[in-house]
């Protein structure tokens, strides 16, 4: 098939570090080529990618020197999409919305991947108007929200099997790696950590908009001597960061719609200890890759018997389910399905 991969325009793809969505679609999109398909990428032009590149601004817009606006610059990808769209047997978008208004009136096949939360008050009208726009979701707790929308399929994330190694033996510290931010808890992460007497490190970014949050409320926990802020990683750091520890620690205070960290810790072997909001529950087996809690008191409980897990069971359960193949073959038998029904209307 001729594939349009459509990414936001914040990071490249991949992304330099962080940054869910990018990874995602690179990882999809050279999955999909490994199947034979004919990908083309609409992404920043400092990407990376075995696809045909279209580079619609030169650099990602995060660490742009000019500090493009994002509006004027995804709309500008979304009328290049337009111009070609007649080459692609069908688009695969994963930016937010603006897009919307062309892809229910474009003649070639489309579909919309949401990356996101949906919970937002904003998204019940919009999906209403484009309720015709075929979605998928990245996990079945994400569509919740939005249980009437057109909801085509949902895929898990997955991430390159040769991306992350299995490490069989554990260092003696946890992990938390993400974003800090008030619905990720790495304050909780501090707390599990020093009550378990074990070292925690922290790998994280600090966003411009949760500046205030890091410094009244985690950046005076990290006094603590157990306790050790590295900032942000990349897949190389996050390889031995990840896979040496003995657990991953995500206690997360948000309906988080997939969480892409979780399966990297399962890649590497590594056991998760992770509250059970959004989709924690599909995405980890309670007493198999890790531990569901629902407080602190089962949460450090959790960490301290966390060594009572299989790691090879971690990798295991990653390699069946979250591979990026897996991921591929799953968006593949969807865009048929598309095709196979806008031939039939």
């Amino acid at each position: 098939m001729k594939i349009a991969q459509v990414a936001p325009l914040y990071e490249s793809v991949p992304p330099r570090a962080y940054g869910g969505t990018e990874r995602v679609v690179h990882y999809l999109t050279e999955a999909l080529i490994d199947l034979g398909h004919e990908v083309t990428l609409f992404a920043s032009g400092d990407s990376r990618t075995r696809a045909r590149l279209v580079p619609v601004i030169d650099r990602a817009l995060r660490l742009h020197r000019g500090k493009p606006d994002p509006v004027i610059w995804h709309t500008l990808m979304v009328d290049r999409v337009r111009e070609l769209s007649r080459n692609f047997d069908v688009i695969h978008f994963h930016m937010d919305v603006l897009h919307l208004p062309f892809a229910v009136r474009c003649e070639k096949p489309s579909l919309t991947t949401l990356h996101g939360r949906l919970d937002l008050p904003d998204l019940q009208p919009l999906f209403r108007q484009f309720r015709q726009h075929p979605l998928v979701s990245i996990s079945w707790a994400q569509r919740a929200p939005l249980p009437g929308a057109n909801w085509l399929g949902t895929v898990h994330h997955g991430l390159p099997l040769d991306l992350y190694d299995f490490h069989p033996q554990a260092q003696d510290y946890f992990a938390f790696v993400g974003r800090i931010s008030p619905e990720k808890r790495c304050d909780r992460a501090i707390e599990i950590a020093v009550a378990c007497d074990t070292p925690l490190r922290i790998a994280a970014k600090v966003d411009d908009a949760d500046r205030a949050y890091w410094e009244r409320e985690i950046e005076p926990m990290l006094d603590h001597p157990l306790v050790t802020f590295i900032g942000e990683i990349g897949d190389r750091e996050k390889n031995t960061f990840i896979g040496n520890a003995r657990a991953l620690l995500a206690p997360i205070d948000w309906p988080e719609p997939f969480g892409l960290v979780i399966i990297e810790a399962l890649a590497c072997g590594t056991p998760v200890i992770a509250y059970g909001h959004g989709s924690v529950p599909e995405l980890l087996d309670d007493g198999i890759t890790g531990f569901i809690v629902h407080d602190q008191r089962q949460a450090i409980e959790a960490a301290r018997n966390v060594h009572r897990i299989d790691r090879r069971a971690c990798r295991e359960q990653f390699e069946r389910r979250f591979a990026a193949p897996v991921m591929a073959d799953a968006y593949a038998k969807l865009y048929r399905r598309l095709c196979a029904s806008r031939l039939a209307a």
